[in-house]
């Protein structure tokens, strides 16, 4: 069975803000375009979910977190096999303090 990406509500709430951001600060067609491609850069984990990158940043927690990039975006997530599902964590702004990243 193929697992399905599953967005949290931290994450989806920090691609709201991202969408607002760049609404106000460039354009409506910006925010669509940059959200449209985080969620597609998303759903290639429904065919390769250990493509990304073990974040160590968040190497000391009990599960295993991993990341892939868009952009500036890293999409943190995890390999949830009891669920069946794959769970978009947080979506994180690269120009950021790395520490912030402990948020989640």
């Amino acid at each position: 069975m193929a697992l399905k990406v599953y967005w949290t509500q931290f994450a989806e709430d920090k691609l709201e803000d991202i969408f607002s951001y760049y609404s106000e600060k460039a354009s409506i067609r910006v925010a669509l375009n940059l959200i449209d491609g985080i969620i597609e850069r998303s759903m290639e984990l429904e065919k390769s979910p250990l493509v990304g990158q073990i974040e160590l940043l968040l190497a000391d927690r009990m599960q295993e977190f991993r990341y892939l990039v868009y952009k500036n975006y890293k999409l943190i997530y995890r390999i949830n096999q009891d669920k069946k599902r794959i769970e978009i964590i947080n979506v994180f702004d690269c120009r950021q303090n790395p520490q912030k990243l402990n948020e989640i």
